[in-house]
This record gives C-alpha cells, structure tokens and sequence, in this order.
C-alpha cells in the first residue's frame, strides 16, 4: 500500500496502537550530496498520527518493508511559487524570526500541483558537452532492498536512466568511438596467428579430422571491443524500451527516436556478444570520461530489466528498486544550460568552492561579475526566504570570491548576487533566456541583491 504525494506536500496518516511500534522505525533515507546528506522526506508521530512531509526529491522507498511505501512526484506547488516570489518583491524590512508567520497549509492536494516534465530539464542540460561531465550521482538506488510495485505511468526511474543513457551515448558518438585492443578467437585454414588453443583445436579440428585447421587466439585494434559491446547492448534495450512505451516520456519521445538514430549506425562494426563480467577490469581512459558514466547508468538499467529483453515491454504493474532522484541538482544543471547561452563558457565557474562553502555559480565575465544561487528549494515563510538571501550575500563577501573576480575590497567594488528561482510560467519552444538585470529585478531590501525567475517545462 502507497503514499502518494507530490514535492513540498504533506500528509497524515492515523494508525492504531498495535501499529506504533513499526511506525516508531521509520528512518527517513538521506540522499547524499556535495555539501550534506539531506533527508528524502520528513516523518515525525504525534499521538497516533504519522506525519509525512516529502522534500525536494522524487522517487519510490519503503516506509515499512514490504508492506508500505512512499512515493513522490514531481510536482511543484503554485502557491509556494507565487508566495516566494511576492516575498522578493517586499519592500520592507525583513524579518528576523518566524514567530508570527501564517503556516501554509500543504496537506491536500489541490489543483495549485503542477506536474513537471524532468525529463525535459534532463535533456535540456545535456545539450552542452561541459555539463555532461556534472550529470553523475543524480540518482540514488538501493538495489539490495525488496522491489516495490508500482503502475508502470508512475515509474519515474526507468525514463531517467534511459534519457541520461542516450544522451551519454550521444556524446560518446559525436567524439568517436573509443578504440582498444580485444582478443578474437579464430579457426583458421593453412595458417596460424596468434597463439593456438590446443584444448580447442583437438576438439574442433583433430577430433573431427579437419587437419589444415587449427583454433588461434589473437589481438586486434578496433572499436570492436568489449566496452563498445556494452554499449550497444544498452542501446538495444532502450531503444526497444522507447518504442513500446511511447505515454512514459513526456513529449520527449521524438528526440529520443532521433537520439537513436543517431547513435546506432556508430555501432554497425561492433559485435553483439559482451560478456558484462570482464567489463569489471577495464581501466577508464581519462579522455573519455563519459565512458565511465555510461557504463554505470547501462548497468543500472540491465539490472532494471533484470537482464531480459522481455521486460522493456509496456505492462500495467511494474517492479522497482527504492530510488531517490536529485530535484535540486537537475534545477542547477538546467540553469546552467542556461547561463551558457548569455555568457562564455570561460566566463562562468561552476560549483565555486572556498573554506567549505560551495556557491552555485560565479560569473566572471569583466562588468558583470556576480554570485548567482540557484533556489529549487523554495521557502514560503518570510524568515526563511531572507536567511537564503542572507546565505547569498555571504558568499559574496568571501575574499576568495574578490580574488577570483581580481576585485579591490572596497566599498565600492561590492559584488552582485542574483538568485534563480523555478516560476508557474511554462517553458515555449521559443523561450530565448536573457541575462538583463534592471531595477524591476532588483530585490528591494537589499543592496546589489537581484532575482530571476525561470520558466519551467510542465506536461499539460
């Protein structure tokens, strides 16, 4: 039995004495990232009510093993959208506590929900080749956990690795296929090369009296070797996954047919036959990083399939591990698809790190240099909303932000910050970001402090 919510919701579910004791063991799984472990959702017993409360991840875990699960969808809440961006746009003073604030009430789903296309942020972000490389630990699997079942229209996992997986694979085939040396097994007529495998020789040959025969073993150079194999053995299953379950991909179905199309005849010269436990001693080539990655997201979804081509088929129920996917992480990653169509690649620095503190974006680029926070995280009280503005303007001042920037420290060189936030407005197909900050942008209650929302991708 499920708990369905979506992000940011909350919802209460009473239980009877008998049942406190399994309910007292709900631990929270805690999803880990470049600064802290975060908790997935929040559960917390008053009395005989369980109080759950879902985060800014999406996915599927169990509560209480093999009996109840949670589950998440991507979701994001009007209200808490239009709520954060009235409080940007207060004039007055802020606040220092949230003593007297009015609670949001977030434990019915309503109409406000508006379901979010992640796939398309997924896609989105792997447009640039320099975004790639920061696409790993999206997603958490625990694999040893009891599979939950749950409708296949639900399965918000099985999309995401194979859209993470092509569009890898797309990389890896714009750059080339990786060459190496493999072994080839050989039975040759009149001649020898390599070394002879006399075990299979005496089988296959003498035993059968073919004498100008004899089995070789040797090495060739080629794209024909066992990671390539992996490779196309993947793109089989997704490509079969795609073309039977077209409902399950939000819109996003005919760029995947044309990934596809793309990536397979790069395979035509590779064989069929992998065997996926040598795959365990090869070495990664550091000039092709998104062979490390891929190999890991095509294990991922064989061991989805469970190795069988059959279950890619469309079906009502489906299997799955507990998983967690990272909200915060792909909003960055499509902001940042962003940011790279205004500014240089050169001109922004990525996950900026300084003395523990890791801000989001810096922008170097000489008259508009800037800290910019993304904020998928989105607060509704007051209090909160100013300590992230508060948080951003800290990181501004750090003297390893001003050497970066080759800034003075003075009261006139302060640094701008800005903060990116999701709005209720959908994404066209015409939408064109632009970089302009004005005095509409500006956030009243502080100095050189500006807001940008963003419009997001929301199946209709």
């Amino acid at each position: 039995m499920g708990v369905v919510l979506s992000e940011h919701c909350e919802c209460i579910i009473e239980f009877n004495l008998s049942q406190n004791q399994d309910y007292s063991l709900i631990i929270p799984r805690k999803f880990p990232s470049r600064k802290k472990e975060h908790d997935c959702y929040s559960a917390r017993i008053e009395a005989n009510n369980l109080y759950l409360k879902a985060n800014y991840y999406i996915g599927v875990d169990w509560l209480i093993k093999g009996d109840r699960f949670i589950q998440v969808k991507p979701k994001l809440n009007k209200v808490v959208l239009e709520r954060f961006d009235a409080e940007m746009k207060k004039e007055g003073e802020p606040p220092l506590n949230s003593e007297n604030e009015v609670e949001l009430n977030f434990s019915v789903e309503t109409d406000s929900s508006k379901q979010l296309n992640y796939l398309k942020l997924l896609m989105d972000a792997f447009q640039h080749p320099v975004i790639v490389n920061e696409t790993n630990n999206l997603v958490l699997i625990d694999w040893e956990a009891e599979q939950i079942t749950i409708n296949q229209e639900d399965d918000a996992l099985t999309p995401f690795l194979v859209v993470q997986f092509l569009n890898l694979l797309k990389h890896i085939v714009k750059k080339g296929l990786k060459k190496s040396y493999y072994k080839v097994q050989e039975n040759l007529n009149n001649r020898i090369k390599g070394k002879i495998l006399v075990g299979a020789t005496i089988k296959k040959n003498v035993l059968k009296n073919r004498l100008t025969k004899t089995f070789c073993e040797y090495q060739e150079f080629g794209i024909n070797y066992q990671e390539n194999r992996f490779l196309k053995k993947v793109l089989y299953y997704c490509s079969n996954y795609v073309h039977q379950n077209v409902g399950l991909f939000a819109g996003n179905q005919k760029n995947l047919e044309q990934l596809i199309n793309y990536c397979k005849p790069a395979f035509e010269l590779v064989s069929d036959e992998t065997e996926i436990a040598t795959l365990k001693n090869i070495k990664h080539n550091p000039f092709f990083k998104e062979y490390k990655e891929a190999t890991k997201i095509g294990h991922y979804i064989l061991k989805r399939f469970a190795y069988n081509i059959s279950n890619t088929a469309k079906s009502q129920k489906i299997k799955t591990p507990p998983f967690w996917i990272d909200m915060p992480k792909l909003f960055e990653l499509y902001v940042y698809h962003h940011l790279l169509s205004a500014f240089n690649e050169s001109e922004i620095k990525f996950q900026f790190s300084t003395y523990g503190n890791a801000l989001d974006f810096l922008i170097t680029k000489e008259r508009s240099e800037m800290v910019v926070d993304t904020k998928y995280k989105m607060h509704y009280r007051s209090s909160h909303i100013h300590e992230d503005i508060r948080q951003v303007a800290g990181y501004a001042r750090l003297n390893k932000v001003y050497e970066a920037l080759k800034k003075t420290k003075t009261s006139k060189d302060i640094i701008d910050c800005l903060i990116i936030y999701p709005t209720d407005k959908e994404l066209n197909d015409d939408y064109k970001f632009e970089f302009i900050l004005n005095e509409s942008s500006e956030i009243k209650a502080y100095n050189k402090v500006y807001k940008l929302g963003i419009p997001m991708p929301y199946i209709k």
